[in-house]
């Protein structure tokens, strides 16, 4: 019984590094556009996949970082809100599809476009 326990353990532990295996991370930082002074506010998103899970960190320079989650559909696009502070929020729309990854932060500005993979 006991090596079955062992056996049944180092299962579970290999299939959890494997999900790990399937984490991917991407990464934009560019300037804003729209109106005012959207083209001077300078902003890094860097966001992280694993599995169906989408976790984000980014930041405008000068500003505090903030984040978001949301979950991908089979075809890889996702969509949610992130909060900025203040009450305010921006939509979050992209797609982690290998041949295109993109994200895009709509609020007071636009921020995003193709991401890279690190």
């Amino acid at each position: 019984m006991t090596k079955a326990i062992a056996a049944a353990t180092m299962t579970i532990l290999l299939a959890a590094g494997a999900a790990r295996a399937e984490e991917s991370q991407y990464t934009w930082t560019g300037m804003g556009v729209g109106q005012g002074k959207c083209n001077t506010y300078k902003m890094t998103i860097d966001v992280t996949a694993e599995g169906n899970n989408v976790k984000a960190k980014f930041q405008q320079q000068g500003r505090p970082e903030r984040h978001f989650e949301a979950v991908k559909d089979a075809t890889g696009a996702f969509k949610t809100k992130a909060e900025v502070g203040g009450g305010g929020s921006m939509d979050v729309t992209g797609s982690l599809a290998e041949a295109s990854p993109t994200v895009m932060l709509d609020g007071y500005c636009k921020f995003g476009g193709k991401l890279t993979k690190k």
